[in-house]
């Protein structure tokens, strides 16, 4: 009788490894005793940001633009008063009358500073010229001049934002009546945020140290 033999090794063969196919068809356990976790799906959240869906934009048409009157038109009268009092209705229509040809400019989620930066240039203009702006443009440049310190009633207070720059005054005024401050207000100056937030520090201090001058 032949003696009996154990079959060689067969590196292509249905023998099972640590880590293949049991003969059930199971996978079987990892090196550590442990059964693999199954694949868990892709979600949306697992996306890379920049391959996500954009929002689409929004239409700047009649119904975005009565939207928008709705929502600042009182805050942006609200600006225009403190600033020219007696001509304030016609000067908030004209504002919006430019928001409305220049509609396409107008920046997302950033309407309001939008317009009380484009009704900083309507006042510049309407005091320049002795007349309504053109509603078809804007000036490049504010008027230093700002009308708001004359719409101040105490001395005091009259004397600490005269003494400051007219940028300053400008600053001080937008943060302590239109509670701008960050973006809104970097938007409004058309700085940087960084740029705002120093400028709005720089004022407020020299604020204090002219009120401390006047006392």
């Amino acid at each position: 009788m032949l003696p009996r033999t154990e079959p060689a090794d067969d590196p292509t063969g249905d023998r099972p490894t640590p880590d293949g196919p049991s003969p059930d068809g199971r996978e079987a356990d990892g090196p550590t005793g442990e059964r693999p976790a199954p694949a868990r799906a892709a979600s949306r959240e697992d996306e890379p940001d920049d391959e996500r869906p954009a929002a689409p934009p929004v239409e700047h048409d009649s119904t975005w633009f009565t939207a928008l009157v709705r929502a600042h038109q009182r805050d942006l009268h609200r600006y225009l008063v403190r600033r020219a009092p007696g001509e304030a209705d016609d000067l908030t229509a004209d504002v919006l009358t430019i928001a409305w040809r220049r509609r396409d400019d107008v920046p997302d989620g950033a309407e309001l500073p939008w317009l009380y930066r484009t009704a900083g240039f309507v006042l510049a203009n309407h005091r320049r010229k002795g007349r309504p702006i053109p509603v078809e443009r804007v000036p490049e440049e504010i008027d230093d001049d700002d009308p708001a310190l004359r719409a101040v009633h105490d001395e005091r207070v009259r004397e600490a934002l005269g003494a400051l720059s007219p940028r300053d005054r400008q600053i001080v005024l937008l943060n302590a009546w239109e509670g701008l401050t960050g973006q809104a207000l970097a938007e409004v100056l058309g700085i940087g945020r960084g740029g705002a937030d120093a400028a709005l520090s720089r004022a407020r201090a020299r604020l204090a140290a002219a009120w401390g001058e006047s006392a």
